[in-house]
């Protein structure tokens, strides 16, 4: 969708937005940690999200990887910056095909800096000269596909000799077919609302973004200032704390909150908030101006994020295996030509992507790997580690790109239980039984309609413990599970055929929507993304280290398993499973305290008959 569509539809609503900028990181490490904050913050609801193409033209790349995983995977619109530096017509072409290519139609268009050991900036061979050329460009390749932002200067560009000179360069992009102007960064909001006044009057009629950039640090801040109107009381407010990088991020806080406030008092649509891949300072903004709620969530139309793929505008089923990777799933199946709407079909045909093309990978490099998981030495610490997850304690696991799910944690307790008694739990969700769609927690789909679940888990477990736990699923009628090993030693008491529906909707005035799913053969793809990453994680450690032999023996030995419970009136059906562990668990507590009350007792008052002590000592624990 363009943004300029976003735009007049949230002033017809009388409603002021609010949209992100990001930049793209030089490193892997830091693209993954840009992914996973660009996801958290989309639940903030942004308009839409722009990421820039980088400094004197360089790495357009990592630009095109960010875009394309927002429209596809975090489902935000996305506007890609271009620029002319270093860009002749060809790579503009490509560029503009890539982003046509991953469903994105919106482009800020802009000169750029001059090329990186440059000081005054020259179109390259076979470019173009200034932003205006470039709008006209994209309108003349593209026609109206594409939504057009420019740049505006409130205090005008640097290279322009007066205001006036600037705003009919400014005029003359928007002539061009600009759609919306963004403004640079500024601090005095008298002389920004004056400055749209002034593009008024010279007839620029489109929809003029404030940009506010969070003050984050004192450095940065004097760095950002050069050239600009600062107003003395934010000058007198930054100088008695700019060594107390605290206090700078709570004042740089309190300033955005009351230029929000004022742009959208002034009657700014709606507010650009420059990030710099950072996200505190932003939210709290947000909150402090009243834009947002804490308690506030964005309405999903399915369970997951909905992608903006044009492939994908009908998708409406996924297994559920991928619930805390929607990157890896999107990536695997992104060669699909048809996605599973209404009912999941024949998922055998296409195949999911292969891993060695793929790729498997953490969300930590190796030195972050065990600063956040440890090194674990033997099995009770791999437990402690996914108990600690469970608790928000660590925020992800080799498994889980983000932290347990607001839903999961509704049961939170029973997975902290699992965990310790050795069941290795990576996604979960509890029974439901028609909450309402707009419900914070389980809430999904159109307004008016009712959600069901049933109740899912999915976890590691020794060969040993399944064996035990395959003999108990016997007992119950309602329980279907699939296990698989890494080798492909798979045992299931279902059919293997169909799918199982996990996760349904009833809605006013449409058929019964069934969005998630429990279904063998995309189980196995599953499987082998599942036991790479234990080894990926495995590898973090030095060879021969007790670290890596454990990871990698888990790996080769242990099973992946899927448990529903298709009784979704039984809220707790799922765990009474596991009710027998739980009970010898709590005894051997209760013997081993025994034990240690009994040996306190001996050191304080040795006995006559030490045998006899020692025998009522064994008796419970035998029991």
């Amino acid at each position: 969708m363009k943004i300029i569509d976003k735009i007049n539809r949230s002033q017809e609503e009388g409603r002021p937005f609010f949209s992100f900028e990001y930049f793209s990181p030089r490193t892997s490490q830091g693209m993954v940690n840009l992914h996973d904050r660009i996801e958290r913050m989309c639940y903030l609801g942004p308009e839409f999200i722009d990421i820039t193409w980088g400094a004197g033209g360089s790495r357009p790349a990592a630009t095109l990887e960010v875009v394309s995983n927002a429209q596809k995977v975090y489902g935000v619109e996305t506007c890609m910056h271009l620029i002319c530096t270093n860009n002749p017509t060809e790579k503009i072409d490509k560029a503009l095909s890539e982003a046509r290519a991953c469903g994105n139609q919106n482009i800020l268009a802009l000169r750029g800096d001059p090329p990186h050991g440059q000081s005054e900036w020259t179109a390259c061979e076979g470019g173009l000269n200034y932003a205006s050329d470039l709008v006209r460009y994209i309108r003349k390749t593209h026609g109206d596909h594409f939504g057009i932002g420019v740049a505006g200067y409130p205090e005008k560009h640097p290279e322009s000799a007066t205001m006036e000179e600037d705003l009919q360069f400014l005029k003359e992009k928007v002539d061009a077919g600009a759609d919306f102007i963004v403004t640079q960064l500024f601090f005095d909001v008298p002389l920004f609302l004056n400055w749209v006044k002034a593009c008024r009057a010279i007839g620029i009629t489109c929809p003029i973004i404030p940009g506010v950039m969070p003050i984050q640090a004192y450095a940065s801040f004097k760095k950002n200032i050069v050239g600009l109107s600062v107003p003395q009381w934010i000058l007198d407010g930054i100088e008695p704390i700019k060594n107390d990088d605290q206090a700078i991020r709570a004042f740089g806080v309190e300033v955005g909150i009351k230029m929000t406030l004022e742009l959208i008092e002034g009657g700014a649509c709606g507010i650009h908030y420059y990030t710099f891949n950072l996200e505190r300072s932003t939210r709290l903004i947000l909150e402090g101006a009243g834009l947002i709620n804490k308690t506030d969530y964005i309405k999903k139309n399915m369970p997951w994020r909905s992608s903006f793929d044009e492939k994908r505008k009908e998708e409406s089923v996924r297994p559920i295996f991928w619930s805390n990777r929607a990157k890896s799933y999107i990536s695997r199946t992104d060669n699909w030509d048809e996605f599973p709407n209404g009912r999941w079909g024949d998922s055998r045909s296409p195949a999911f992507g292969d891993l060695d093309r793929y790729g498997v990978y953490l969300k930590y490099t190796a030195d972050e790997a065990i600063q956040n998981w440890g090194s674990p030495n033997n099995l009770e610490d791999i437990c402690k580690l996914f108990v600690k997850y469970c608790h928000g304690e660590t925020l992800t696991l080799p498994w889980s790109d983000q932290a347990l799910a607001l839903e999961s944690g509704t049961i939170r307790d029973r997975l902290v239980e699992l965990n310790s008694l050795g069941y290795l739990t990576i996604n979960s969700q509890p029974a439901v039984n028609g909450a309402k769609s707009d419900d914070k927690i389980f809430g999904w789909g159109p307004k008016g309609g009712y959600v069901y679940q049933k109740a899912y888990l999915e976890f590691f477990v020794s060969p040993e413990t399944l064996e035990k736990l395959k003999h108990r699923i016997t007992k119950f009628s309602s329980i279907t599970y699939n296990a698989i090993n890494k080798a492909g030693d798979l045992h299931t008491n279902t059919n293997g055929c169909k799918p199982n529906a996990v996760t349904w909707g009833v809605f006013p005035g449409r058929e019964v929507v069934q969005p998630t799913i429990v279904e063998l053969s995309s189980f196995e793809a599953w499987k082998d993304e599942a036991f790479a990453l234990w080894e990926q994680w495995s590898k973090c450690y030095p060879q021969q280290s007790k670290p890596r032999e454990l990871l990698s023996e888990m790996a080769q030995q242990w099973y992946l398993v899927n448990i529903v419970n298709n009784d979704y009136h039984e809220a707790e059906g799922i765990f009474e499973l596991f009710r027998e562990d739980a009970v010898a668990a709590q005894a051997v507590q209760e013997a081993v305290e025994k034990l240690d009350q009994v040996s306190i007792y001996a050191a304080s008052s040795p006995s006559s008959n030490p045998q006899i002590d020692s025998v009522s000592l064994v008796e419970p624990i035998k029991a």
